[in-house]
């Protein structure tokens, strides 16, 4: 049983509140706005164990640290700026990757990151 406190709560809220993504600095500075005095060790251990619980999924985009995104979302990729470094899901898989797999190979998964300009980053 994961024990509820104020900084987790606020944690799980920034996650329902942002749809995307997040790194653990990310998750710090959002959740600041609510708890001010909420330090990165609390951060790092409500990640741990959120995803420990189940409640949280980690996202490895690779060349990357991890982000952490909610868990039980259905399969998706991502989209990452250059600019911001924020990550962004992209829902929807390319077709033909059975296809693209050499003669006598089995696929089991695959991971799929587009880079470019976010829609936010494009205005500034």
């Amino acid at each position: 049983m994961v024990r509820q406190t104020k900084q987790r709560e606020a944690i799980k809220n920034t996650f329902e509140t942002v749809d995307r993504p997040l790194s653990p600095t990310e998750v710090l500075e959002i959740t600041q706005t609510c708890i001010p005095t909420l330090s990165v060790a609390t951060v790092y251990r409500a990640l741990a164990t959120l995803t420990e619980a189940g409640w949280l999924s980690r996202v490895e985009i690779p060349g990357e640290a991890s982000r952490y995104e909610r868990s039980g979302k259905q399969h998706h990729h991502f989209f990452v700026c250059r600019i911001c470094d924020r990550a962004f899901a992209v829902h929807g898989c390319v077709d033909g990757l059975a296809r693209m797999t050499p003669t006598g190979f089995t696929l089991e998964a695959h991971d799929i990151v587009l880079r470019g300009v976010c829609s936010e980053c494009l205005q500034d």
